[in-house]
Order: C-alpha cells, then sequence, then structure tokens
C-alpha cells in the first residue's frame, strides 16, 4: 500500500481520536508509532505517527470551536440559519446556524412559520447543546433570503421524479437525490437483511456509474476523448453539488477527476493514490471522518481495490475467461462485505452472511437501472419522455426489489449481533488484517492476525450496562406503533409491536433484534388495540422475548394477527392480563398505571381505535402518557373520569397523528413538553395532520416523529429530560 495512503488513514484516525474525546488511547499509539520508528530506523513511522498526532490536534480543535460556538450561541434567542429541509409547524428540521466564522448544525423544533429547504431564514426560539450541534425549541421560523439555485434544482428534480415514477418515486429519489425519507422500514429492513442496504442511497457505485454512462453517451456523440473526460468531471460535480454533496458522493467525484486527470496528462496513478486523494478530500471538514457514509465508502474502495490485488495474483494464473470475471465479482463482493462488517454491525446491529451474492446479482441490475434513472430525471421537463423512461427503468427497480426481497427471506440470511465497543475496534484490526493479507505476497502473518482478532471478539463476553435511568424507545416501525420502556435496572415493558406483511412483521424484523442488542429483560408486553399495525409482531416479540405479561384491552373481533398472538401467549405459558382503569405495575421504581379502557365504555364500542390502552408511567418527577390509537371520543372520557391525571411530560400521540385525535381540549389537559409521533413515511392515510402538527407546537410541545429521525430515545432520571434520534443526543431545556 503506498505511504500516502496510509498517511491519509493516520491522519483520519487522528482525527476521529481527537473529535470523540479518546486523546489519551490516540497519544499513545502516536508514542509507540514514534518508539518503534526510532528502534527499527524507519523514518515512514515517524511520519504516519506525526500525521496521527496532527489529525488528533486538528480533531480536538473542530470540537473545542464546536463547543465554543454552540455556547456562546446557548445565551442566544435570534439565529439566523439555512435550512436543509422544508420547515412547517410540528416539523424537526436540519439547519445551519450561524456565519463563516462560526458555524454550527442545528435542530429545529418549528412553532410557527414556512420556509422551503435551503432559504435562508430568521430564527427566534430557545436553544439547548447537543452532542452534534444546537436543538432550537419552540422555534418561529421568517424566511429571509430564498434558497440558493441548486437548492431549488434538487427540488425541482424530486417533484420531476414524484411525476414521472408514480409508485417507484421513493426508490428513485433515494438512487438519484439521496432522499431516503420515504422509504419504509420494511423496505430498508429488506434491504438490511439482504445485505444491500448501502445501494438504497447515494454511494460512490451510484456516481461512477451515472460518470461512466455520460462518458458513453458523449463519446458515442463523437466528442474528443479529451473533451469528453473535461465535460463528464463537470458534469459528476454539478450532479454531485445537486444532491447536496455527501461525503460518499465528493470521494467519488474526487477520484473520478483524479481518473480524468491521469488519463489528460498521460501519467498513471495508484488506485491507492487516487483512492487517498478522494479520502482527504471531504477531510476538510474534520467531522466528515465519523460520518458513517463516509466511512462504507471509504472502507468499501479499499475492499475492493485489495480484492484487486487478491485477484492478480491468486486469480489470474489459475482461472481465465468467463469463469475469472465470474469469480472476480465474488471475490470482491465478499471481502468488501468482510472489511465493511463491522461498521455495519456498529451502526445496524446485524450483518448480512447473504451479501457477498447478494451483491453480486444486484450490481449488474443496478448498472443498468442508474443510468436510465439519470436520464428520466434529466427529462424531467418534458414529461412524457420522463414517464416513458421512468417506465423502461421499472423492471430493472422490480428486479432490485425482486432481489432483495429474496436474499433477505433465505433463512439464515442475517445474524443479530450485540457487540461492546471494544469488541467492534477488535473485528475493525481483524478488517485491516484482512487487507493487508490480500495485498501482501506473503499472506500468512496477517491472516493469522486476522484470526486470532476474529477468535478474541468471539471470546469476549457482551455485557449491556445498566440503563441507569428511565427511557423511552419509539422504534421506527413504519406505518404503526411500538414502543419499549426501560427500567433502571435493564427491564423492559414493551407496548405494541408493529405491522405485519407478507412474509414477516415489525416485530421479528425490528423489536425482538432492537431489545436484543440492548441486553436485559422483558417482563410484560402491552397492547393497546388490536388492529394489525399494533398487533402485527406480537406474536414474534412473545415468542422471542418470553415477558412474563400480556396486557390487553380485550376488545372483542381482533384479526388473525390479534388471535395469533394470544395463542402465542397461551403456548409460552405467558399471563394474559385484561386492563382495568386504576390498574397499576410497579418495576424497578417505574409506576404504570391504566387509565383506559373501561370495560362498560368498551361494550358500546365498534372501533378499536376509540378502545385502545392508555397508560401513565411516573418515574419521580417525570410522566409518561401513552394513548395508543384513542381518537376525540376516547379523550373526551379520559378528560371527564382522569382529568387530573392527564397531565404528561411526554404525550405518545394518538392514531399516527391523525385529525381524529389530539383535540386541543385534550391538549390543553396533557401539556406536553415532547409529543412522540409514530408515522410511515409517505403513508397513504395523510398522517400525520398538519392541523395536529401545528396544535401540538402552539402548546409548546416538542414535535419528534420517526418518518423524519427514525427511533428516538427519550431519557430521564426523574427531574431532567434528554432525546436520542439517531446520532444526534440533546436535553431538554427546564420547563
Amino acid at each position: 500500500m503506498p505511504l500516502v495512503a496510509l498517511a491519509v488513514f493516520a491522519y483520519a484516525c487522528g482525527l476521529a481520536a481527537g473529535l470523540q474525546g479518546t486523546l489519551v488511547a490516540g497519544a499513545c499509539v502516536v508514542c509507540a508509532l514514534l518508539l518503534l520508528s526510532i528502534a527499527k530506523h524507519t523514518p515512514h513511522l515517524a511520519a504516519l505517527a506525526v500525521l496521527g498526532g496532527s489529525g488528533i490536534l486538528f480533531g480536538r480543535a473542530a470540537e473545542r470551536s464546536d463547543h465554543a460556538c454552540a455556547s456562546a450561541a446557548i445565551g442566544q434567542q435570534h439565529f439566523t440559519a439555512r435550512l436543509l429541509a422544508d420547515a412547517a409547524p410540528g416539523e424537526f428540521v436540519g439547519a445551519e446556524v450561524g456565519d463563516d466564522a462560526c458555524r454550527l448544525a442545528a435542530y429545529l423544533s418549528i412553532a410557527s412559520g414556512h420556509a422551503p429547504a435551503g432559504a435562508r431564514i430568521s430564527v427566534d426560539g430557545t436553544p439547548a447543546l447537543g452532542n452534534r450541534g444546537l436543538v432550537v425549541s419552540g422555534a418561529v421560523v421568517r424566511s429571509v433570503a430564498r434558497p440558493p439555485f441548486l437548492a431549488v434544482l434538487r427540488s425541482r428534480a424530486a417533484q420531476g421524479i414524484d411525476s414521472a415514477f408514480g409508485g417507484d418515486a421513493p426508490l428513485a429519489r433515494a438512487l438519484l437525490i439521496a432522499d431516503t425519507r420515504d422509504l419504509s422500514p420494511e423496505v430498508r429492513d429488506r434491504y438490511a437483511a439482504a445485505g444491500l442496504v448501502h445501494m438504497l442511497s447515494i454511494s460512490g457505485l451510484h456516481v461512477g456509474i451515472i460518470a461512466m454512462a455520460v462518458l458513453l453517451a458523449f463519446r458515442a456523440c463523437r466528442l474528443p476523448i479529451r473533451a469528453a473526460l473535461i465535460a463528464t468531471t463537470a458534469m459528476t460535480a454539478l450532479y454531485v453539488a445537486m444532491i447536496g454533496a455527501p461525503a460518499p458522493a465528493i470521494r467519488a467525484a474526487v477520484m473520478l477527476g483524479a481518473g480524468a486527470a491521469s488519463r489528460l496528462f498521460q501519467r498513471p496513478t495508484s488506485p491507492w493514490a487516487s483512492l487517498a486523494v478522494g479520502a482527504a478530500a471531504p477531510l476538510l471538514d474534520p467531522r466528515t471522518v465519523l460520518d458513517l457514509g463516509y466511512q462504507l465508502s471509504v472502507a468499501g474502495m479499499v475492499a475492493l481495490i485489495a480484492s484487486g490485488a487478491l485477484e492478480r495474483r491468486w486469480l489470474r494464473p489459475r482461472v481465465h475467461g468467463i469463469a475469472r470475471a465470474a469469480a472476480a465479482s465474488m471475490l470482491a463482493s465478499t471481502v468488501a462485505c468482510i472489511v465493511t462488517a463491522p461498521l455495519v454491525a456498529g451502526a445496524f446491529g446485524r450483518t448480512s452472511l447473504i451479501a457477498p451474492l447478494s451483491n453480486v446479482v444486484a450490481a449488474p441490475v443496478m448498472a443498468c437501472a442508474q443510468p436510465v434513472l439519470f436520464l428520466a430525471m434529466l427529462a424531467s421537463p418534458w414529461p412524457s419522455a420522463a414517464r416513458f423512461l421512468a417506465d423502461a427503468a421499472h423492471p430493472a427497480l422490480a428486479s432490485f426489489d425482486w432481489i432483495a426481497r429474496t436474499a433477505g427471506s433465505i433463512p439464515g440470511a442475517t445474524i443479530d449481533v450485540a457487540a461492546s465497543d471494544g469488541a467492534l475496534i477488535i473485528a475493525g484490526v481483524a478488517s485491516i488484517c484482512v487487507v493487508a493479507a490480500c495485498v501482501r505476497d506473503d499472506p500468512w502473518p496477517s491472516a493469522i492476525g486476522a484470526a486470532s482478532c476474529l477468535a478474541l471478539v468471539a471470546w469476549l463476553p457482551y455485557v449491556p450496562a445498566p440503563a441507569g435511568r428511565v427511557e423511552l424507545h419509539m422504534l421506527d416501525v413504519g406505518q404503526g406503533d411500538a414502543l419499549a420502556l426501560r427500567t433502571p435496572h435493564n427491564q423492559w415493558v414493551v407496548f405494541d409491536a408493529g405491522r405485519v406483511w407478507r412474509g414477516g412483521d415489525a416485530g421479528r424484523s425490528t423489536v425482538v433484534p432492537y431489545l436484543r442488542a440492548r441486553g436485559g429483560t422483558v417482563v410484560a408486553f402491552v397492547l393497546s388495540h388490536p388492529h394489525a399495525d399494533h398487533v402485527g409482531g406480537a406474536a414474534s416479540v412473545l415468542h422471542a422475548l418470553h415477558p412474563r405479561l400480556y396486557v390487553d384491552a380485550g376488545f372483542a373481533g381482533g384479526g388473525d394477527a390479534y388471535r395469533a398472538s394470544l395463542e402465542e401467549a397461551r403456548t409460552t405459558g405467558v399471563t394474559w392480563r385484561r386492563a382495568h382503569p386504576g390498574d397499576s405495575l410497579v418495576i424497578d421504581g417505574v409506576s404504570l398505571r391504566f387509565l383506559a379502557p373501561d370495560s362498560a365504555w368498551t361494550a358500546s364500542l365498534d372501533d378499536a381505535n376509540l378502545a385502545s390502552t392508555v397508560v401513565l408511567i411516573r418515574y419521580r418527577r417525570v410522566r409518561f402518557l401513552l394513548v395508543g390509537d384513542a381518537e376525540a371520543p376516547e379523550e373526551q372520557w379520559l378528560l371527564f373520569h382522569a382529568d387530573t391525571l392527564l397531565r404528561a411530560d411526554v404525550l405518545k400521540v394518538g392514531h399516527h397523528g391523525s385529525r381524529t385525535s389530539s383535540t386541543l381540549e385534550f391538549l390543553a389537559a396533557v401539556q406536553p413538553r415532547i409529543a412522540l409521533v409514530s408515522v410511515g413515511a409517505g403513508n397513504g392515510y395523510g398522517h400525520p395532520s398538519p392541523d395536529v402538527m401545528g396544535s401540538l407546537a402552539r402548546v409548546g410541545a416538542e414535535v419528534l416523529r420517526t418518518d423524519r429521525l427514525g427511533t428516538v430515545v427519550v431519557r430521564t432520571d426523574g427531574v431532567a429530560l434528554s432525546v436520542q434520534a439517531g446520532s444526534r443526543e440533546w436535553d431538554l431545556p427546564p420547563p
């Protein structure tokens, strides 16, 4: 491996250590490299140590700068910002706050005002400091300047994609403009199980395919090679800028530009050197090194280059023709999956065993689909032509989805992973050893090192850390509900289990892996009502996690999924209990009080939503209210029979934010500081209602939605509240 690639790797590792605060460990590695260079008289090791140390310093400086800017902003009530998504009351959107001298990532909980993505806005609100920038609660936004040209271009491209592709639009937007908001958890889970989730959003693969297609088109138009290379590089750069310049796309574009320059000037370039330049370019912003997309993109390219070296040394002398091409493709896919496995396992809590094969099959389909998708997007000003091209791309998209569906449904295709940070680091060292084994003439020492690391990972026990606080996890299960309450001593109560679909359910695909990865014991399962989007995964949860208690409203007339859950409870010996107002459970100091439904009230109903189990959770001074799909009539019943018990800091909003729930009178009684909305991206019901989102914003609630943020975790020590959504964490300001 060339020294330039090792230099970028050392610098990136230093940046990560500086940004994450692991300064002592980073300094120890740097000192060890310096001592080794002195002992072995190898100046290269000393240079790598210096670069790693420089990365630590730059990372630490960036972290301190962000902290200083955020601390200065905490005392302010007024900001200027640039929106990263459309803003409307009840939305929780990303933004960049400040000016060039002090720019911060921020997330705005919109109380009032509208503005389009990319617009320059004025913001008034209450800021709090999170781990990834500011969170501004009660944000009142006013548009100051229109979005820039590229943001407008991206918005128009999205509209054109929606118009041309119809039902394929969510997948097409993900593959063309890196917009994955409308991809359902069912789709994401399917691709994750198949090992194809990296293909669902823009990466180096997509950019490379488009660039190659554009170059071939220019050459077919008889453009000279020099002009074609320059035009292709320019168009690729414009495309990457239009989609928001994600780090993987920047890496790919820079590598393509380096390759084009090499051809133009007839100067051969090592693939390692091209990768080093491409990987270094996004690091102009040091924080990029912590971006998972960037890490996967670079690791994937490292694997492809390493597998190429192994193929030249091992396959070429032994295999020829079509067999060699097939074997080389399988080898590249296998090495890439091995090298990226620690990153995937750490981020998603699972690893796909079928991924090497599924990627080999899916890559040619993607190579056929991506250029046609790109042409359809370019043709969006001419709707007839865009629809024609979208129809032409449909078979490829359907085939791509079929591959994911088939691969993910194979028994044993994926395994759940629960590993400590130490185990993941050791697995990362194993991946580095695999790369070294591929590129070195004598692979055995590196191969032995990889095997030793994997043996150590298998030997290390996984001991989940106690929660220490109460946590309410609202899981992203699409259009449905699944919540899990974690007590201070690592016991769980599960509320609902999401939806069911042909061949799977959210309990098996989401709830069970999520809880197993975090350890602990499930002591109870509470069902709000027997509709399929709440009870669909219940049988899987009961079968896999064996709670002692199943609490249910007992509403007559449930469907197959409800009956399956009752049968599973009977088979596994889970105690079933009907919920009554006034019933309670106390687990590790956490009190669960059932407020509804009343059996007399339930007997007169024909809609299970109106008989939802309503639970008030208390831990010291903090209260959570979970209302299932309760609608306005049940809210009125609660106001009449339990009005003094309704006030809560956290409200799980009823019926996915439908306009049939969350009346103004009910919200005034609850007065939530946080409103949790479990809702599917791009659902056909129009949930959540903009009117309800506006009502929640007006009562001062910070609205957190799974279709925007994914899984949301609310933590409390019984006094203060904090929130985690993805990699973002922040504390709520005191009431």
